[in-house]
């Protein structure tokens, strides 16, 4: 779906031995059974908390509604109905009857108003949904309130274009973690900010969705089995999921997850430019098929810390290096000195295409007159000179006061397509005389540098996306996923020193307006102004996007392949062929 979206830095340390009957084999020993693989370890079974993508959470909750990946319509889920007033100010969400969490209680109204009230709107609950719920220029939350025994009612002080996305956030179960939210810590913060975590054992865990998990061994795999007590049947009246068995096997790279696949130990893959050549010979005697759902949703881009504010007296990023960071000319220069197309062909293997925006193309919203920055050395050094940077001798590059231009660039380890495009930054920069330190990083310190220490200074990342552009948690100044000039988390201390430039505020203000306005045609027109200036001002630098590739098992019917939704999006409808 395309809200809200969450830190695409999939980097996870996965193993070789696979126990789990995933093993060196033609075909999976359980039949019955999907195997999939993910490439490290989750960091929490809590779905409010949750920073990561992908996550297990659109196995074991839903909202009140869905999006269809295919048509990107609004589908009935926890709520079988909903209406919209006539001012746009008001949706009422009727609840299915008879709804159960998988411990057996009724699942009510109580727990939309409690998820909602209590969790999502918390302020004492950090979570990235939250800034998602923020509507229009006033950034009022929505009021949420029950009205009879199944209908909750969203009222909101102005008309909202995004207003209906709301309602996809998984609903929790108030009986289990209303007095954890309740309660406080000795610190002062509610107690639900450590509960359900990985530790938690999965009998504890109480899920709305198709799928429970049951078993989870760190560093090997996660175990989902169908959750009896599931909403959904098919038309014949039978109980969905089809398929009773989920297996998450945690593989240590996408490298081994190759392997694994090709064995027989997986059903599915994400496939990578670097072995489409190969698995599409392997397709007829492997018996799977390849997908091709075009440019993929989302993106990868190259930022720098503009940050200039200071903790403890100390700033977070090298005066120096700041005002390289935060000059236009600087930025626009790395920019021109990226050779995309060499990345699209050597790195994507021709599979993918120079990326301009954060929209994503497929995206009804995506301004297809973007020019972007076509590799240009020789514009590069000209925007250098232009700020007074110099080539010494050497053929190093200089600031005006003679510093040599130096940084360190991080991307998650693991992930063999961003080190490579690293790998690369780091060479076609070189050209000019720039010399970056490229260091991969385990993604959990990664993300901690990106989210609390915020010390760092250029990082390789990638964002989710999804045909509407709304994307708070990223363009208003005080999103939670702002990275490149990241306020601190809520409660902590301001960062003295720290900036907000008249262009950011500039895109925040578009990026607002863009959700203010109903009418399609004029929302399309604020959102081109939007990306015009995102491209201008360069708060990213967009790469590559390659294209949405996946490999499936010709055993599974019903696959309905979409580059937002990917193979299993449908995985409730999905059987196993006769």
């Amino acid at each position: 779906m395309a809200f809200p979206p969450l830190l695409r830095l999939l980097s996870f340390l996965l193993a070789l031995t696979l126990t789990l009957n995933l093993g060196a084999c033609s075909a999976p020993a359980n039949p019955d059974q999907l195997a999939l693989s993910i490439l490290s370890d989750p960091k929490t079974f809590n779905a409010v908390l949750s920073q990561e993508s992908p996550n297990i959470f659109g196995l074991t909750y839903e909202g009140l509604i869905r999006e269809n990946p295919l048509t990107g319509v609004k589908e009935p889920a926890l709520a079988e109905s909903w209406q919209i007033s006539e001012d746009a100010k008001t949706i009422t969400f009727t609840l299915r009857e008879n709804l159960r969490w998988s411990d057996g209680e009724p699942l009510t109204i109580e727990d939309v108003l409690f998820s909602y009230n209590e969790l999502y709107l918390n302020p004492k609950i950090p979570n990235n949904y939250r800034d998602s719920l923020r509507v229009g220029k006033s950034g009022a939350f929505p009021q949420i309130k029950g009205q009879g025994e199944r209908q909750i009612v969203f009222t909101i002080n102005e008309p909202f274009a995004p207003f209906l996305d709301g309602a996809e956030l998984p609903i929790l179960p108030a009986h289990i973690l209303r007095p954890t939210a309740e309660k406080l810590d000795p610190q002062g913060n509610p107690q639900f900010l450590t509960v359900w975590g990985t530790d938690t054992p999965p009998e504890e865990i109480v899920v709305n969705g198709a799928y429970r998990l049951v078993s989870y061994l760190p560093s090997q795999r996660l175990i989902f089995e169908k959750n009896p007590r599931y909403w959904r049947q098919d038309a014949q009246g039978q109980a969905l999921p089809h398929i009773p068995r989920v297996i998450w096997a945690i593989v240590e790279s996408t490298d081994t997850a190759l392997l694994q696949f090709r064995s027989g130990g997986l059903d599915s893959l994400a496939v990578s430019p670097e072995s489409f050549s190969l698995l599409k010979q392997e397709e007829k005697r492997g018996n799977f098929t390849i997908y091709n759902g075009g440019p993929a949703y989302g993106s990868n881009f190259l930022t720098f810390n503009l940050n200039q504010g200071r903790r403890d007296g100390k700033p977070l990023v090298d005066p120096v290096k700041a005002k390289w960071f935060n000059d236009l000319n600087f930025r626009q220069a790395i920019a021109y000195g990226v050779d995309r197309e060499r990345m699209v062909n050597n790195i994507f293997r021709g599979l993918g295409e120079p990326q301009n925006s954060p929209v994503s193309v497929q995206s009804p919203f995506y301004d297809r007159s973007l020019r972007g920055y076509p590799y240009d050395p020789q514009k590069a050094r000209a925007l250098l000179a232009q700020s007074g940077f110099y080539l010494n001798p050497q053929g190093e590059l200089l600031d005006k006061e003679n510093n040599p231009v130096r940084f360190t660039l991080h991307t998650n380890a693991g992930n063999k397509i961003r080190e490579a495009m690293g790998a690369q930054v780091q060479e076609d920069l070189g050209k000019l005389g720039i010399r970056v330190d490229f260091s991969p990083l385990n993604f959990g310190v990664l993300v901690d540098k990106l989210s609390n220490s915020l010390e760092w200074e250029a990082v390789i990342l990638g964002l989710t996306g999804g045909n509407d552009p709304h994307a708070p948690n990223i363009w208003y100044t005080d999103g939670n996923l702002h990275v490149f000039n990241q306020q601190p988390r809520a409660g902590s201390p301001p960062l003295p020193g720290q900036k907000v430039y008249p262009w950011e505020e500039k895109i925040a203000a578009l990026a607002l307006a863009g959700s203010q306005v109903l009418d399609l045609p004029r929302r399309k027109e604020i959102y081109n102004q939007f990306q015009q200036e995102v491209e201008t001002s360069l708060p990213f630098i967009y790469l590559v996007n390659a294209y949405s590739l996946g490999a499936v098992r010709n055993r599974f019917c019903g696959i309905e392949y979409s580059a937002l939704g990917g193979a299993f999006w449908n995985l409730e409808e999905i059987q196993l062929c006769p």
